[in-house]
């Protein structure tokens, strides 16, 4: 027991959600409510009720030290919830859950700063929450600095700064601290590439010196390459847990991982920022029939519509970046080759971007697609959403397709039917017309 990290028994968090009755309508309608229900006709205010949903239920699981373990899962799942009640940021409706040692924790934009300090003076502050004395403060002073890239604003107040200043300096402060528990959710999409690419090298290192993390993660090539072990939730609850590669695998060939379009209703719950959000991401085969398996001799539209309100001088680009099962990247696109486009000016309002893949280009095999919205020079990831749509190439070996009529293991991530030109040469001379038959003879027995 001694070298048990994380211990979490029959964890569970409910929530009340209010439910107000729309207060527009006929008249009628509002009379009759009225005499059947009591409404405060000093505020104008409807009736109000509400109900109890449940985050998580009936959670357990152990970590033990040095354990790097990815929480998986799509939108609603209990991922985030998790990490706030490991984290002590709320409290359990049910259950325990028992970590021993030091937590560092990068769950929200901000979370652990106080807003009115610098960032040099949270530095110390989120230190001393976690018992360090100031002179090993000081120590990783200048190693946090330099990687989150502040220095310029390091006497700053931090509610001056971005969301993507306050990501980079509250992952340097969580991974340079001396903590041996790291809780981190998916907020390094916030940051640019270079930062996401860095994070995910000094969670690696963090990894292999023996601390425990929890990744709560979208992005499923990340949960492949950093993560020994993963836990895949649904409706607040473990579908199952294991070896990385076996619990991703699982969750991409189920129904939770399997979508052919994403929609969001309205912006406050899309992902994006100011500049772009997401309104949808949809598979389109041209051919119509199923979103989710495709015949690879069909060409496929993916058409992502978001909502812009940066005119002039922004132009924000859909980039899409396809992966296989096994988290390997097969290639990226971005609308920006659409040069017309690239020029044209813009005004508010929804933009609509449609990438077309030719048929006999992708390998049979399972497509996820991460979706992004930025702008460039400077780059700044506006929106992204990871994994967020799913399909299947399906390739029936009929003759007219790659393979041909072969059945057997095709090699390679993609698959495309290239140009080929097949001549039949006449000999040059009489010595060469016959020397094809020469040699059928000399194997011949005589």
């Amino acid at each position: 027991m001694n070298d048990i990290a994380i211990s979490v028994e029959g964890l569970g968090k409910r929530y009340r959600i209010g439910h107000q009755r729309d207060p527009y309508g006929r008249l009628t309608e509002s009379l009759w409510g009225a005499l059947r229900a009591p409404i405060d006709l000093a505020r104008r205010r409807p009736r109000e009720t509400s109900e109890w949903i449940w985050a998580l239920r009936d959670v357990s699981f152990e970590l033990r030290q040095g354990d790097v373990v990815g929480v998986i899962g799509r939108n609603g799942a209990g991922k985030s919830t998790l990490l706030k009640v490991l984290s002590r940021i709320t409290d359990p409706s049910a259950g325990s859950a028992t970590l021993r040692g030091r937590v560092g924790t990068l769950l929200e934009v901000g979370t652990g700063f106080h807003q009115e300090l610098t960032g040099r003076e949270n530095v110390f502050m989120s230190g001393a929450v976690l018992g360090m004395r100031r002179a090993e403060i000081n120590r990783k002073f200048d190693e946090i600095v330099e990687f989150a890239g502040i220095e310029k604003f390091l006497d700053t107040p931090v509610k001056r700064y971005s969301s993507g200043m306050q990501v980079r300096l509250g992952f340097a402060v969580a991974a340079h601290l001396e903590t041996e528990i790291l809780l981190v959710d998916e907020v390094l999409a916030v940051g640019d590439a270079d930062f996401q690419k860095k994070c995910l090298g000094k969670m690696s290192e963090i990894g292999h010196a023996g601390r425990t993390i929890m990744f709560v993660s979208h992005s499923m090539p990340a949960v492949l390459r950093l993560c020994g072990r993963a836990v895949l939730l649904d409706h607040g609850g473990i579908v199952t847990a294991g070896a990385t590669n076996e619990v991703v695998r699982s969750y991409l060939e189920s129904d939770l991982g399997r979508t052919g379009e994403r929609r969001w209703e309205s912006g406050l719950d899309a992902p994006g920022d100011s500049v772009a959000r997401l309104r949808s991401i949809r598979v389109a085969p041209t051919e119509g029939g199923s979103a989710e398996q495709i015949d690879i001799r069909d060409p496929i539209d993916i058409e992502v519509e978001y909502w812009s309100d940066a005119p002039g001088g922004h132009h924000p680009s859909v980039g899409l970046h396809f992966y296989n099962d096994d988290g390997v990247c097969l290639f990226a696109s971005h609308d920006f080759n659409d040069l017309e486009a690239r020029t044209r000016s813009r005004d508010r309002g929804v933009v609509r971007s449609t990438c077309r893949i030719p048929g006999n280009f992708l390998a049979e095999g399972r497509v996820v697609v991460t979706v992004s919205v930025a702008t460039f020079n400077p780059l700044v990831n506006h929106a992204v959403e990871r994994d967020a749509i799913a399909f299947q190439i399906v390739d029936r070996s009929q003759g007219d397709a790659v393979r041909g009529v072969y059945a057997n293991e095709w090699p390679g991530v993609v698959r495309p039917m290239l140009e080929w030109n097949v001549d039949f040469l006449p000999p040059t001379s009489a010595e060469e017309a016959e020397a094809p038959s020469r040699a059928l003879s000399a194997q011949l027995p005589s």
